[in-house]
């Protein structure tokens, strides 16, 4: 150990150094070199273009690493036709998918080395492991997916089988390989480990771990499905590739307004949606309410047996309450039969059939659905009110609709403003699960929102396969107009309350 003299209290005394202030400036490049090229592996796992299993043009070019490693599906779906024929052998697509999930696997575990060098000396020291585990194994990996190649080559087909060596075996083997070098440089560099070193991690880190999974699903399930509006700009239909020569640039996107068909269905669908929305604005303080009456309630048993009661809807599917509807109110429904017999009809009346205060019906459902669930948040809020304010209102002779009026309502309006401004941004997003089962031939101009017209421009429409870039142009058009909402709306909030949520 180094020893320096330093003056301390007028005297000088040795002082020695500790190995970390000097080996930190040696490692720091290191470390974030190695995370770095960590998360590009990571990275890299979700980009169809380097998947290295890609040893055929029957190979789903829209298919990531991470896709083919989970599902042996995604990796032998274009391949259906080819084992019928005996074209190609089974075991050469097993063995493409164990080397793609080991890959994986390998990847995984870098990325845990990765998440690990946050902590202290020991952890960092397994982190660094880790990550060259991590490499070695998922080279392992791409080995063995390497080794197959030849089984597409010398297939009983080979001008049908198409064999190809992926860029992404190239990519990965650079990238592993330098992930592995880096791991050894950064152990190489680390102080050695003393019993005064203890499995420890700073507190902000731990934080940040604890968020990282929500982090990874976020990205994994709303920002990654962006990656799909690349089809708005081609001329695309299902099974075919998305290349120069069907490139059309933003020739959908001039054809949703110049069109009058389209025009004309677009309007529709956004009187529908905005009538449906704005009925949900004007109703959003019901569960406010709800919540506050369900505080009232003096008897926990009753309280609770309400709650659950008004809670369970939620959990129930669109489909089982149309199957409750129809029940309800067909034709032969127990509706129309107690009317027939107290004498209001003399003929039964289909009640889901028709467009007449089809948007209240739905209001209706939807509030029945969804009342005591969206009422949790506001109940959590009101057990997070400070008592005193209760029992000094209680001393001045506050009643109970008193305190609601002066202190409940008050201390919840942030929360609800907080809701109703991400209402606001989601105006145009009301789902498309009620209105797809609730929907027939008689209804269908005034239930139709813009979710379900989406999927059936692109699923379930009649006008061809080139409608699927026309639905991907629209769910961007609403995406981006739904950001542009809430930021207005986070505006006029911050101008008139001086709070925001943005």
């Amino acid at each position: 150990m180094d020893v320096s003299t330093e003056e301390v209290d007028g005297t000088n005394k040795s002082v020695p150094i500790t190995a970390n202030a000097s080996s930190v400036k040696v490692k720091k490049p290191v470390e974030i070199a190695l995370r770095i090229i960590i998360i590009g592996l990571l990275i890299c796992m979700f980009i169809p273009a380097f998947n290295p299993t890609h040893l055929s043009a029957l190979s789903d070019k829209n298919a990531s690493l991470f896709t083919t490693g989970i599902s042996y599906e995604s990796l032998s779906e274009g391949f259906s036709r080819a084992l019928k024929k005996g074209w190609i052998e089974q075991s050469v697509l097993t063995m493409t998918y164990i080397g793609a999930l080991i890959t994986c696997l390998g990847l995984v575990t870098a990325g845990i080395g990765c998440a690990v060098t946050l902590g202290e000396l020991r952890l960092k020291r397994i982190g660094g492991s880790l990550g060259i585990i991590g490499g070695i194994t998922g080279a392992a990996g791409l080995v063995l997916t390497l080794v197959q190649y030849p089984g597409y080559v010398n297939s009983k087909k080979p001008d049908k089988i198409e064999a190809m060596i992926p860029l992404g075996i190239y990519v990965f083997f650079a990238i592993i390989a330098l992930c592995i070098i880096i791991g050894i440089i950064y152990l190489v560099t680390l102080p050695k480990v003393t019993e005064k070193d203890k499995y420890e991690m700073a507190p902000k880190f731990k934080l940040f771990l604890m968020f990282l999974p929500f982090i990874v699903l976020l990205f994994l399930f709303s920002y990654l499905p962006l990656w799909g509006w690349r089809y708005a700009f081609y001329d695309y239909t299902p099974g075919a590739e998305l290349t120069s020569d069907n490139f059309v640039g933003f020739k959908w996107f001039a054809y949703l307004f110049e069109n009058s068909a389209t025009r004309s269905d677009i309007i529709r669908v956004l009187t529908n949606t905005l009538a449906m929305s704005g009925l949900g604005l004007l109703t959003s303080w019901m569960p406010l309410a709800f919540a506050i009456f369900l505080a009232e309630i003096k008897n926990n048993r009753f309280r609770r047996v309400v709650q659950t009661v008004t809670t369970i809807p939620n959990f129930i599917s669109w489909v089982l309450i149309y199957t409750f509807a129809f029940a309800l109110f067909s034709t032969e429904g127990f509706v129309n039969q107690f009317l027939i017999d107290a004498g209001a009809y003399t003929e039964p009346v289909n009640f889901l059939m028709g467009e007449d205060g089809i948007w209240f019906k739905m209001l209706l459902w939807g509030l029945w659905k969804s009342l005591g669930w969206n009422a949790i948040i506001y109940i959590a809020a009101i057990t997070g009110i400070d008592q005193q304010l209760y029992e000094a209102a209680t001393i001045d002779g506050a009643g109970r609709f008193a305190k609601i009026w002066h202190i409940t309502i008050p201390e919840l309006m942030p929360t609800f403003f907080v809701l109703l401004l991400l209402a606001i941004a989601g105006i145009l997003s009301n789902g498309m699960d009620q209105y797809l089962v609730f929907k027939n031939a008689t209804n269908k101009n005034t239930i139709e929102v813009l979710d379900l017209y989406v999927y059936n421009l692109g699923l379930g429409g009649s006008g061809g396969m080139s409608q699927i870039p026309l639905s991907t142009v629209v769910g961007m058009v609403k995406s981006l107009i739904s950001v542009i909402l809430l930021f207005a709306a986070n505006r006029v909030s911050k101008a008139i309350r001086g709070e925001s949520i943005v």
